[in-house]
């Protein structure tokens, strides 16, 4: 029953119109999942040379001032941090693999959802429009971003366990359907080095396209090869720093909408989302075909 959103703007500038955007998207989704949502904004680049890493913390009241500080002590900050409650955006001057390994050895209450030069990543139990409202949706910019809601079915109903699941540099997966051979993917996977901190099957598909692209895949020929070695009903929509790409398995039980004009790009499981968008009526629209990568990307 799960909702899933994604908006890819062809022209690639930032634009404030991205949040207000894929936040009506979202809302549009909330009967199909009210129990959690989320979304990954792709923005502006970090600086030359570093990352964003947005982190979550167990409680909305967590002291992100003093974890400020101390991180700043090991790891030199390349932007000031921004917090939104029990989430924090943080700019740091090094690769992600230090940063993990601190975490887990002085604050392995704080998670890692998302990291990469674009990707910021936002999710928590609620509504679409709750979680939209919690994190200021409505006033954020970016050149692309997916969103999802969430009926739980093979987890718990938990912040860690919503959707978007980031689990490589840029790269994100939001999930609609079940994939049956999640566990021994998930073990092969780890052997590979990929890492998983929750049991969702969604974020073995996302480590599964990251270890791809970790092996020089493009990301089009990284869901070709997902149809042979993912089972089960799916339709994936996924982002990278520079693209958006679409996949539905190949009996595609699970709706899904695409939406095309010469300004943006658009899929939703239902139109009603599509159709919140400016110029919807004059957008190309069609039901993806199953088995058939729809990918779009910029230079």
């Amino acid at each position: 029953m799960c909702g899933i959103v994604g908006l890819f703007f062809k022209r690639g500038a930032a634009t404030e119109k991205l949040g207000p955007l894929l936040s009506g998207m979202l809302g549009q989704m909330s009967e199909r999942g009210p129990d959690s949502a989320g979304f990954a904004l792709y923005g502006e680049a970090a600086p030359d040379g570093a990352f964003k890493a947005t982190l979550h913390a167990p409680d909305r009241g967590y002291d992100w001032a003093a974890f400020e500080v101390e991180l700043g002590g090991v790891f030199p900050l390349a932007a000031p941090a921004r917090h939104y409650g029990n989430h924090a955006v943080f700019t740091l001057d090094r690769a992600p693999s230090p940063l993990f390994d601190w975490l887990d050895a002085h604050h392995p209450e704080v998670g890692v959802f998302g990291f990469g030069e674009h990707i910021e990543v936002y999710k928590d139990v609620g509504s679409p429009d709750a979680v939209a409202q919690r994190f200021g949706l409505e006033r954020r910019s970016g050149t692309h971003g997916l969103g999802h809601t969430r009926m739980a079915t093979e987890s718990a109903v938990t912040t860690e366990h919503s959707h978007p699941f980031s689990t490589g540099p840029d790269l994100c997966l939001v999930h609609n359907g079940s994939l049956s051979n999640y566990n021994r993917v998930r073990q092969s996977l780890r052997r590979e080095g990929i890492r998983f901190v929750t049991d969702n099957d969604t974020e073995v598909a996302a480590g599964y396209l990251t270890w791809r692209l970790h092996q020089g895949m493009a990301l089009d020929r990284a869901l070709e090869a997902a149809l042979a070695d993912l089972d089960g009903f799916y339709t994936f929509a996924v982002g990278t720093g520079n693209g958006f790409a679409i996949l539905r398995d190949p009996i595609a039980c699970k709706p899904a909408v695409l939406a095309e004009t010469e300004d943006w790009v658009a899929m939703a499981t239902e139109y009603r989302a599509i159709a919140t968008l400016p110029n919807a009526s004059a957008a190309e629209i069609w039901e993806p075909q199953p088995a058939t990568v729809y990918c779009w990307r910029r230079q």
